[in-house]
C-alpha cells in the first residue's frame, strides 16, 4: 500500500514546486522596513522617494510607461522588482547595472516590443511573458545567467534557433507564451530546447491548435499546455505534437489547461497517452464540443496512475450517457478524479477494477451511483462530496462490496438519517468517514461503520450524542463542530477517543469531569461556544488551565463568556468568582457566623459602654419635648406658682439639696420644697395637694428610702390623680437608686404601675453621664410660663 502511494507524493511535490515558482508573481504585497508595496497606486513613473534600503519593490498594476537608470540605480540592495501589468514598451537591461543583487525581475503583462540586453548575472527569476514581442527576446547575454531558475518568454513567431543561446542552462521552469504564427520551414527537424524540469506552453486562446514543430526536451518532468482548441481537423496535429514532448522517460506529469475538444478527439488523446511513460494526466477547464459518439477503446497496459478532470463543460445535450460513463469506468488506472462536471452517474466496471482512488466531487451524482457494484474490490478511497446524495442507508449499502475501502467522503450533500433504522450495511474496512455539511441528526450515531477511527460530522443538525452508543469503540478522532450540542461527550461511549473538535456548538455548562473520563485525550478544540460564566464553570476552567496548551487548541483566545451580559466577551481564564458565593452551605455558615459575631459584638459594646442607658435617656428626652409642645400654654399656666414640686425621702435630702436643687435653680426654675413652701397651720395632706396643684411638674426622687416613707406615698398618689384627671403630663420620675420590684410594698400599686408604664430617669453613678441626665431634666421645662404669685405675675 505504501509503494502504491509513492507516486502521489511525487506528483504532489512537483505540483507544489510549480505553484511555488509561478506563485511568486502574485505574492501578497506587504509593507515592511525593507519591502515597499505601491501596487495599484495609479503611478506613471517610479517614485523618487524610495528608501535606499529597499530590498523588495512592488509597483505592479500601475500606468508606468518607461524605466530609466536613475529610477532604481540608488537601490543598490534591491533583490525583488515587480513591474507587471504596466505600459512599458521599451526596455534596456542596462538600467539594472547598479543593482548587483537583483534576483527576481517580473515584467510580464506589459507592452514590450523591443529590449536591449545586458547581463544581469544575479537573476534567478526573469519573467517577460505576455508582452508584444514579435520573436522571442533572447540575447546572447542570456547565456551568462547561470543562476537562472525561472524564465518566462512570449513571442508571436517561434523560430528553430531562438532558444539556442540558453540551451546549456539548467532551468527549473520555462514559460513560453506563443502567438498564432509558428515554424513553417523545416518542421520535421528537431527543435532543441534547453534542459528544464517544467515546461509551460501557452497558445493563442482564439486560434485552433496548429503547432507542428518537433520539440525535444531533456530531463522534462512536468509539461503544461494551455489554451488548446481542437476539432476533428487538427486533432491529429496535436497528437503528433505531444509525441515529441512525451517521448522522454522522465516526464511524470502532463497538464492540459483550458481545452476545447470534441469527444472523439479526447478519446483519441487517451488512446495515444495510455502506452506512453506519463504517470499523471491532469485536464482542467475542459469543454466537450460537437457530439458524443461511441468509440471502442480497449485499454492497454499503461504506466499512467492518475487521471484528473476538473471543471468540465459540455456543449452537447443529447447523447448516450452510457457511452461517456463507460470510457471512464473501464480505465485500468489506480486514481481517477472527475469533479465540477454535469455528470449525474457513473457505471460500475464490468470486471474487477484497478481503481484504488476515486474522486467524483462537485457533480450531480444521486444515491443510485455504484448500486450493487461488486467490482471495485481494490478501491481504498472514495470521494463523493458536493453531489446530490440524500439517504445515508443507501450510501452504506453502496459500500457493501467494496472490501478494501478505508476512506469515504460524502460531505456537502443532503444526507439524512432515519431515526428508526439501525441496520445500515457498512463495509467493516472503513476507518475514515466524512459526513460533514449534511442534514444528519442524533440518529446518525446508530448508522456508522463499526471500526471507524476518524469521523467528521461537523456542520450538521446534531443536538445530542446518545450515551448508549457502544459500537464505536475504535473511534479515535471525532469532529462535531458547528452543530447544536449542549455538552461535551463522555469517553465512556468512545473509549479510544484521543482527538475531539466540538467548537461552534451550544455548550454553556460543559461537563466538569470530561478530562477525568477521557484519559487518552490528546487534542481538544471546544472554543467559540456560548459559555455561561457562573459557578458551575469554575471547575471546567480550572481543568482547562491545568491541561497542556498542546492538548487544548485555541486556549484561551477562543474561550469567552457569552452570559451574563456583564461578563460577555471576557476570556474564561479571566473569569473569577469567590468560592463563598458558589457554595450554599459555606455561604449559610458564613452568614450565621457573621450574625452571631455581630450580635455578640453589639452586646459586648452595649454592656461595656452602657448603651441602653443612653438610649433610654435620649428617648425620655425626646418624649418629654414632644409632650411639652402638645400641651396648650393657657392650660399650663392657669394657677401655676412653681415650675416643679420635689417629693423625696428625708434620707435622700443631701442629694436633692446638693445635686438636684442647684442644677434646677441655676436655670431660673421656681422649685417647691416641703420644708420651705408648706404653709404652717395647714395639714400635711392639704399642703401636698396645694403644692402639686400649683406646680407645673412633680419630680419624684425614687429610692429604697422613698418606698419606706408614707408621706411620699401620699404625694405620689395625688400627683398620679392629677395626671389622669387633669390631663396633664406632670410626672418626672428619677430613680436615684435601684429598687428591686419585690421590695415595693403591695399598697404601692401606683408606683408599680408608673414604673411599668412610664419612662423614668436613672441617676448615673459615672460623672461623664451627668451632662445627658441634666439635659433630659431641662428638656421637661423647655417652655416659657407665666407663674402667678400672691402679689403679682412673674414671667419666666
Amino acid at each position: 500500500m505504501t509503494q502504491d502511494r509513492e507516486p502521489v507524493f511525487r506528483i504532489f511535490l512537483l505540483v507544489c514546486l510549480m505553484a511555488l515558482i509561478v506563485g511568486t508573481i502574485t505574492q501578497i504585497c506587504e509593507e515592511s522596513e525593507f519591502q515597499v508595496c505601491m501596487s495599484k497606486n495609479n503611478l506613471t513613473h517610479v517614485p523618487k522617494n524610495l528608501p535606499p534600503t529597499t530590498k523588495s519593490l512592488d509597483i505592479s498594476q500601475n500606468h508606468i510607461s518607461e524605466l530609466q537608470i536613475s529610477d532604481i540605480s540608488f537601490l543598490s540592495g534591491l533583490n525583488i522588482l515587480k513591474l507587471s501589468y504596466n505600459r512599458i514598451q521599451r526596455l534596456d537591461l542596462r538600467v539594472f547595472k547598479f543593482n548587483q543583487d537583483l534576483e527576481h525581475l517580473d515584467l510580464s503583462h506589459n507592452q514590450l516590443q523591443k529590449m536591449s540586453c545586458y547581463p544581469v548575472v544575479s537573476l534567478k527569476h526573469l519573467d517577460l511573458s505576455f508582452n508584444d514581442f514579435d520573436v522571442l527576446p533572447i540575447c546572447m547575454e542570456f547565456g551568462n545567467l547561470t543562476q537562472l531558475s525561472f524564465l518566462g518568454l512570449s513571442a508571436v513567431k517561434f523560430q528553430q534557433l531562438d532558444l539556442l543561446p540558453i540551451a546549456h542552462l539548467n532551468l527549473n521552469y520555462l514559460l513560453l507564451v506563443l502567438g498564432d504564427s509558428y515554424v513553417e520551414e523545416n518542421v520535421r527537424e528537431n527543435l532543441q530546447i534547453l534542459t528544464t524540469e517544467t515546461l509551460h506552453l501557452v497558445f493563442h486562446p482564439n486560434s485552433f491548435f496548429s503547432v507542428q514543430a518537433n520539440i525535444s526536451i531533456n530531463t522534462l518532468g512536468c509539461l503544461q499546455l494551455s489554451n488548446i482548441k481542437l476539432n476533428d481537423g487538427n486533432c491529429q496535429v496535436f497528437v503528433e505534437f505531444l509525441l515529441g514532448l512525451t517521448r522522454g522517460p522522465t516526464l511524470l506529469n502532463l497538464t492540459l489547461n483550458h481545452m476545447e475538444t470534441p469527444w472523439t478527439c479526447l478519446v483519441r488523446i487517451f488512446k495515444y497517452l495510455w502506452p506512453r511513460p506519463v504517470e499523471y494526466l491532469n485536464i482542467y477547464h475542459l469543454t466537450i464540443d460537437e457530439k458524443v459518439e461511441d468509440v471502442q477503446f480497449i485499454y492497454p497496459n499503461t504506466t499512467l496512475k492518475s487521471l484528473k478532470l476538473e471543471h468540465i463543460t459540455k456543449r452537447v445535450f443529447l447523447f448516450s450517457q452510457t457511452v461517456l460513463y463507460r470510457v471512464f469506468s473501464e480505465m485500468n488506472i489506480m486514481m481517477l478524479t472527475i469533479s465540477d462536471s454535469p455528470l449525474v452517474h457513473m457505471l460500475c466496471p464490468n470486471a474487477p477494477s484497478t481503481f484504488t482512488f476515486l474522486n467524483f466531487s462537485q457533480n450531480v451524482f444521486t444515491d443510485s451511483v455504484f448500486d450493487s457494484c461488486s467490482t471495485l474490490v481494490k478501491l481504498q478511497t472514495l470521494i463523493l462530496q458536493k453531489n446530490s446524495l440524500k439517504n445515508l442507508f443507501k450510501v452504506s449499502l453502496m459500500t457493501k462490496n467494496m472490501t478494501s475501502l478505508e476512506i469515504l467522503d460524502v460531505s456537502w450533500n443532503s444526507l439524512g438519517s432515519d431515526a428508526h433504522r439501525e441496520d445500515c450495511t457498512w463495509i467493516k474496512s472503513i476507518v475514515v468517514l466524512n459526513l460533514s455539511s449534511n442534514t444528519l441528526t442524533d440518529s446518525v450515531f446508530r448508522c456508522l461503520p463499526p471500526k471507524v477511527k476518524v469521523l467528521d460530522l461537523h456542520n450538521n443538525r446534531i443536538t445530542n450524542i446518545p450515551k448508549d452508543v457502544t459500537a464505536l469503540e475504535s473511534l479515535q478522532e471525532l469532529n462535531v463542530a458547528f452543530n447544536s450540542l449542549a455538552d461535551l461527550p463522555g469517553c465512556g461511549t468512545f473509549r479510544s477517543l484521543s482527538a475531539l473538535i466540538i467548537d461552534h456548538n451550544s455548550i454553556s455548562h460543559p461537563t466538569t469531569d470530561f478530562f477525568q473520563s477521557c484519559q487518552e485525550m490528546r487534542s481538544v478544540k471546544a472554543g467559540n461556544n456560548p459559555f455561561q460564566c457562573t459557578c458551575e464553570l469554575r471547575e471546567f476552567i480550572k481543568n482547562m488551565d491545568q491541561v497542556s496548551r498542546e492538548v487544548v487548541w485555541d486556549w484561551p483566545d477562543s474561550y469567552k463568556c457569552h452570559y451574563p451580559e456583564s461578563h460577555k466577551g471576557i476570556l474564561l481564564k479571566d473569569f473569577h468568582v469567590s468560592p463563598l458565593s458558589c457554595n450554599k452551605t459555606l455561604l449559610i455558615i458564613t452568614i450565621v457566623t457573621t450574625v452571631l459575631v455581630l450580635a455578640a459584638s453589639v452586646t459586648f459594646l452595649c454592656c461595656y459602654f452602657d448603651l441602653p442607658w443612653y438610649v433610654r435617656m435620649m428617648c425620655q428626652w425626646t418624649q418629654t419635648r414632644r409632650r411639652a409642645r402638645n400641651v396648650p400654654l393657657e392650660e399650663l399656666q392657669r394657677n401655676l406658682q412653681f415650675h416643679a414640686f420635689i417629693s423625696y425621702s428625708g434620707h435622700d435630702s443631701a442629694w436633692v439639696k446638693n445635686e438636684l436643687l442647684p442644677n434646677l435653680e441655676k436655670e431660673n426654675l421656681q422649685i417647691c420644697l416641703h420644708e420651705r413652701n408648706f404653709i404652717p397651720g395647714k395639714s400635711i395632706v392639704e399642703n401636698i395637694i396645694t403644692c402639686i396643684e400649683k406646680s407645673y411638674k412633680s419630680i419624684f426622687v425614687l429610692s429604697p428610702n422613698f418606698i419606706q416613707s408614707e408621706w411620699c406615698h401620699y404625694e405620689l398618689y395625688f400627683a398620679h390623680h392629677k395626671l389622669f384627671h387633669g390631663g396633664s403630663d406632670n410626672l418626672i420620675l428619677i430613680l436615684l437608686k435601684p429598687i428591686p420590684e419585690n421590695n415595693i410594698p403591695r399598697n404601692y400599686h401606683k408606683l408599680r404601675a408608673l414604673m411599668a408604664q412610664r419612662t423614668y430617669l436613672e441617676w448615673p453613678t459615672e460623672k461623664s453621664k451627668h451632662g445627658l441626665f441634666w439635659a433630659n431634666i431641662r428638656a421637661a421645662f423647655n417652655i416659657k410660663l407665666t407663674l402667678v404669685t400672691d402679689n403679682d405675675e412673674v414671667k419666666l
